[in-house]
């Protein structure tokens, strides 16, 4: 009895382990475990400015500043003055043009229009200093603004309307010795407040996102990955990946999704399948704006009231400017739902003279091309920002106003608040012609929606599209959705098949019952 029992525990053990071999996966880790592991190494310079001798000299410029780094990093400069951050224009083939040169030079927007004879208001967002439109920044090395990115002091400021020079109060020398790689600051100084004030233009990066939660942005939430922006924009000889569509017309040097999360980041195969037709942000983004609102239209043409001869604001209840003097009327929203396109990763542009040949529809400035049938096309959510804008009814072509001045009496309508002399000098400055006649026209831009992502138990559901009532995607309707379509020829296909699947299924029962009969029948 011992020595069967003996065997048995014997066999029990071998089939234990042969259990444990034959089931014994090799561990592989996921896509996201990668990336929270590589993203949780944060790196730290082993390099103390504050030691080199060479920057512990009294700066009374930041032009000295630059100098100093130059001597260190030389041809650094060379690589920044060759990027579209300085030039403000890149080499861009637009379909129908051809090969052009574009950029805050020459496209017009409808948020504050052009740089034109603005540039120095508009260059406190520059990486240079001294701008003017002569264009003296862009050949003079030591006006090239190391500190406006590499500052980690979180001090550094531009003043406003010098023409990119920051604060003539800032400690360089502190801010000097504190310099290194860019941070979220660092960039969010300027594009969380392009278009003249916090969260704009893009409504998807706003100053809630210098220190958030990942409830608003699951990269960039000090409780969620605590991703810098440069994490994902990387750089290389101070050309920065990514670009704004705004001022971009070719698919190329893009930043996607799936750099990080690869083609197939879902478990599920029929998530994965959807990503060839649908960008990832359509799902994971199911809002913006959400902890600051976002300018969604602008009136120009209310511009100009004053009060007791001086200018005046009027605000909502969440401190938006509603009304304002020197740029008219807006309306603001907040937690906004996308539009969705479909958007391949080309555009063409608005560009400073160019005809307007339909003034009866909406000019959009920023055509996003894309349609179901291109191959290269998904669905993208886009903030739609609308504007009324001055254009010459004469010669057809958008006015770019001279806006900026620093006293009264130079044509500027921020200070003169008229109309035609700032058409006037605005357009002579930027060498149009301009009719003397002023009128307004609608337009719209379209701002692809990237950041605040939303962590994965918010992402949107599939009812949110494949439904016949309220579906996200009731604008595209160039394809056939199941749930959120009626198709006659679909549905009575469907029907008929399933009929005919239950026939079929009933016909192969009955024959084989009927077959068994017999066959008893026949044994008997």
């Amino acid at each position: 009895m011992r020595k069967i029992v003996l065997i048995l525990a014997f066999f029990g053990l071998l089939i234990l382990i042969a259990v444990g071999f034959f089931s014994q996966k090799d561990y592989e880790p996921t896509t996201l475990m990668k990336l929270k592991e590589k993203y949780s190494q944060k790196v730290n310079s082993s390099v103390d400015h504050s030691k080199f001798t060479s920057l512990q000299q009294n700066f009374s410029s930041p032009q000295q500043v630059t100098a100093t780094c130059i001597n260190c990093h030389n041809k650094r400069h060379v690589e920044v003055m060759q990027s579209n951050h300085w030039n403000w224009e890149r080499e861009e083939y637009v379909e129908g043009r051809g090969i052009v040169y574009l950029g805050k030079k020459n496209a017009i927007n409808n948020f504050c229009i052009g740089t034109q004879g603005n540039e120095q208001s508009c260059a406190k967002c520059h990486i240079g200093y001294g701008m003017t439109s002569e264009g003296m920044v862009y050949t003079d090395s030591t006006n090239v603004d190391c500190l406006v990115c590499h500052d980690n002091t979180e001090t550094y400021v531009k003043d406003l309307e010098k023409g990119g020079a920051p604060v003539a109060t800032l400690d360089f020398n502190a801010i000097a010795q504190s310099v290194g790689k860019p941070k979220l600051s660092n960039c969010g100084v300027c594009h969380f407040f392009g278009g003249g004030g916090n969260n704009v233009k893009h409504g998807d990066l706003d100053m809630a996102m210098f220190e958030t939660t990942k409830d608003v942005d699951v990269h960039m939430g000090i409780d969620g990955a605590k991703l810098q922006c440069v994490d994902c924009h990387t750089t290389e000889k101070h050309n920065i990946s990514g670009k704004v569509y705004s001022l971009s017309s070719m698919n190329l040097d893009r930043n996607t999704c799936e750099q990080c999360h690869t083609e197939n980041p879902h478990d599920d195969n029929i998530l994965n399948e959807h990503s060839i037709k649908v960008a990832c942000q359509s799902c994971h983004i199911p809002t913006y704006a959400k902890a600051n609102s976002t300018k969604m239209y602008w009136d120009w043409s209310t511009a100009g009231k004053l009060k007791d001869g001086e200018p005046y604001e009027e605000d909502d209840s969440l401190g938006n400017h509603t009304y304002l003097s020197i740029k008219g009327s807006f309306v603001w929203e907040r937690n906004v739902v996308p539009d969705y396109i479909w958007f391949n990763g080309t555009a063409s542009h608005y560009l400073e003279g160019d005809i307007i040949k339909d003034t009866t529809n909406p000019l959009v400035l920023n055509q996003l091309h894309g349609s179901y049938s291109d191959n290269e096309s998904k669905i993208y959510p886009v903030k739609i920002h609308v504007a009324n804008q001055p254009y010459d009814p004469v010669n057809k072509i958008l006015i770019q106003p001279k806006l900026f001045a620093e006293k009264k009496g130079e044509g500027a309508f921020w200070k003169d608040f008229n109309w035609q002399t700032a058409s006037e000098v605005g357009m002579k400055e930027a060498n149009l012609p301009f009719s003397g006649k002023i009128s307004f026209i609608k337009t719209e831009m379209y701002w692809p929606v990237n950041h605040m992502v939303a962590t994965k138990e918010n992402t949107l559901d599939c009812k949110s599209c494949h439904q016949r009532e309220n579906s996200r995607l009731a604008g595209l309707n160039d394809f056939y959705m199941p749930g959120r379509d009626y198709s006659k020829i679909v549905e009575v296909t469907g029907v008929w098949m399933l009929i005919l699947t239950l026939l079929g299924v009933l016909a192969h029962g009955a024959v084989r019952i009927a077959l068994a009969v017999r066959s008893g029948k026949g044994k008997k």
